[in-house]
């Protein structure tokens, strides 16, 4: 496997035998993985010259800091936030010891009932989930705030949200972090986002404004909603570490593809023979059409989040890391 990229020299973080040792760990922690795969994606690579020395960045930035280290994870649909984060969980856990919890921002939606609500009071197309000011915003801050100030005897109750039924799932199943943690992580499309200018909310972009938003009232209302509770949220951020897709025609081909595999666990599902008629997935048409609620804001982020995200990992057309830049350098890396 040939690299495209690796971490910056300057910013290794450690010496090189403790992250070294933490590739180790996170090599046996997927073995199994690996093994059932019966194929070499270079993971050993990736980590060694990527992903273990972000693990080290971070943890050493979470040195120079009291308390835990909260992290958003910025990216497009499919760009792979969730994925990131779910190998970022692995490598400062296993890799250096440390105590991670983490949720989505898609977790925070308003309930399908809410959304509607909206849809009748605001626009029709609050109904969709994605942009600002279809989240519980407030949920999203005292869930911050309890994960920073946790004790041994301390315990957060995060929501979850199954996109399949459009809707927040029952209480009773909602994931439960007990006591404190070293890094927290809050990812999403529109994590760390800054509203647009008024001015450039005057005209559409694209076939779903002309035809649903011809007067501007959507997207005023979801700017002015990120100009206010959104930035409250964002602020409790420490650092921000952005997923650069390479266009929006990438966003659609990836986003079908999340799409496609929640085809697969539906027919799963009615394999088993478990109803299925509640379940929504979404044709090509549908998923344009969906992805267009997004693109105003996804384009606007591509073109300024890069110049003060603390980290952005630039992907290219093939979704692989091919530039890393790194705006908030640590000044002690060892």
């Amino acid at each position: 496997m040939s690299l495209l990229i690796s971490w910056p020299k300057d910013q290794l973080c450690l010496d090189f035998q403790t992250r070294r040792q933490a590739v180790r760990s996170v090599e046996q922690a997927f073995a199994s993985t690996l093994e059932s795969l019966k194929v070499d994606i270079g993971l050993v690579e990736l980590l060694e010259h990527i992903y273990v020395p972000l693990g080290a960045w971070l943890a050493c930035r979470k040195q120079q800091q009291p308390g835990p280290l909260v992290v958003g994870i910025n990216g497009a649909q499919g760009a792979g936030k969730s994925t990131l984060f779910n190998l970022l969980e692995v490598i400062l856990t296993e890799g250096f010891g440390l105590r991670v919890v983490g949720f989505s921002i898609d977790d925070l939606y308003k309930t399908y009932e809410e959304r509607t609500r909206l849809a009748h009071s605001v626009h029709p197309l609050l109904q969709t989930r994605g942009v600002p000011g279809t989240h519980d915003v407030d949920l999203g801050i005292s869930i911050l705030q309890s994960l920073r100030t946790s004790d041994d005897n301390s315990v957060t109750k995060i929501p979850v949200f199954d996109k399949s039924i459009d809707d927040r799932c029952q209480s009773a199943v909602w994931q439960e972090w007990v006591g404190p943690a070293d890094i927290i992580v809050m990812e999403g499309w529109c994590v760390g986002a800054v509203p647009q200018p008024d001015k450039a909310l005057a005209g559409p972009i694209n076939e779903l404004e002309s035809q649903e938003d011809a007067d501007g009232a959507w997207r005023r209302h979801a700017n002015e909603q990120l100009k206010g509770v959104y930035q409250e949220l964002f602020s409790m951020l420490d650092v921000l570490l952005m997923l650069k897709v390479p266009s929006m025609d990438a966003v659609f081909e990836w986003r079908s593809l999340q799409e496609m595999k929640l085809a697969e666990r539906v027919k799963y599902i009615y394999d088993t023979q478990q109803p299925t008629d509640h379940l929504r997935i979404m044709d090509e048409q549908q998923i344009k059409r969906f992805i267009q609620h997004y693109e105003r804001l996804t384009r606007h982020m591509l073109e300024e989040m890069p110049q003060r995200a603390d980290i952005t990992l630039c992907l290219n057309e093939n979704h692989k890391v091919c530039d890393i830049r790194i705006n908030a350098p640590l000044a002690d890396c060892k």
